[in-house]
């Protein structure tokens, strides 16, 4: 088991952290600005791997749905126990909202994804992105919705959602990948070349943004969200698919990509919601670099 978790380490985690290291390395000091990466690949590089796998996925209709299904139930169940994490230690609402934002919302993109494929496979690609798509959404849904309740402002950033370019991606790609239609290969190299560079520029981008950071204001509750999210939310979805009866790839992928440290996100959507963003920042932070060890061991359990 050591070796095991030695040859994940080297093989797996350690070069996607690399990525995020050199991010966060020649951020400073190139001068590199993580909005303009993050929207680079938020308009190009991530519809076009969206389609570039879906278009050529064949998943039967039935399983699509057992899926898309068992990716909410996992964000929802995450969200509850960050909530009733935050009511056990009698947290006021506004921490208790903040808890369900970090709850619901890991890093499913940056590290999700090449973790996934390094260690399961190209074959997991499918799921793995099918689920990158549903958690995050149902993610954004959810930790908006908490910051409103506290705050009481408009809800109309959740429309955004349905506006999302992956979510756009994937209505061309069941097309393509329903019709077994095939796609004009310019077309089509055209979106494998942009496809490749999405998890390469997402994980320079996200060392970036990390770099922008203060540092990590480490407290108790910090420990807790940061536990909830990469424990609880692995435990919740093993849990589901029991109840589900979600098997091979569809549960292994599902149980990795919830155990993904909070993503940077929801520090953006903490400070647009005045949502104790110090403490929202400083989780982010810490359940990265603990994930180091957590991922680790999943992976080798999974």
């Amino acid at each position: 088991m050591f070796y095991q978790l030695i040859d994940i380490f080297v093989t797996v985690i350690t070069p996607v952290f690399a990525l995020v290291i050199i991010g966060y390395v020649a951020g400073p000091r190139l001068q590199l600005d993580a909005r303009t990466l993050s929207r680079v690949a938020y308009y190009a590089f991530i519809p076009a791997f969206v389609f570039d796998v879906i278009s050529k996925a064949r998943v039967e209709a039935g399983e699509l749905g057992r899926m898309v299904g068992y990716g909410v139930a996992i964000v929802i169940a995450t969200a509850i126990l960050g909530y009733a994490a935050a009511r056990v230690l009698r947290r006021p609402a506004r921490m208790a909202a903040a808890y369900v934002l970090i709850a619901a919302f890991g890093n499913v993109g940056n590290f999700g994804l090449p973790l996934i494929e390094f260690r399961l496979g190209v074959d997991a690609r499918v799921p793995a992105t099918l689920y990158f798509l549903v958690i995050s959404l149902t993610a954004f849904v959810i930790g908006v919705a908490a910051a409103n309740v506290v705050r009481g402002g408009r809800m109309t950033a959740l429309l955004a959602v349905l506006k999302t370019p992956a979510l756009l991606a994937m209505i061309p790609a069941l097309f393509f990948a329903n019709l077994d239609v095939a796609i004009p290969l310019p077309i089509e190299r055209i979106i494998s070349l942009l496809a490749a560079a999405m998890i390469p520029t997402m994980l320079v981008a996200l060392g970036v943004q990390l770099s922008t950071n203060t540092g990590i204001r480490l407290e108790k509750d910090v420990i807790f969200a940061s536990a909830v999210r990469l424990l609880g939310g692995p435990v919740a979805a093993a849990f589901l698919a029991l109840l589900l009866g979600m098997s091979g790839l569809a549960r292994s992928t599902a149980i990795i990509q919830s155990g993904m440290p909070a993503a940077v996100l929801t520090s953006i959507i903490a400070l647009e919601y005045d949502l104790i963003p110090d403490f929202v920042t400083s989780t982010v932070l810490f359940s990265t670099l603990a994930s180091v060890i957590s991922l680790t061991v999943l992976l080798a359990i999974v």
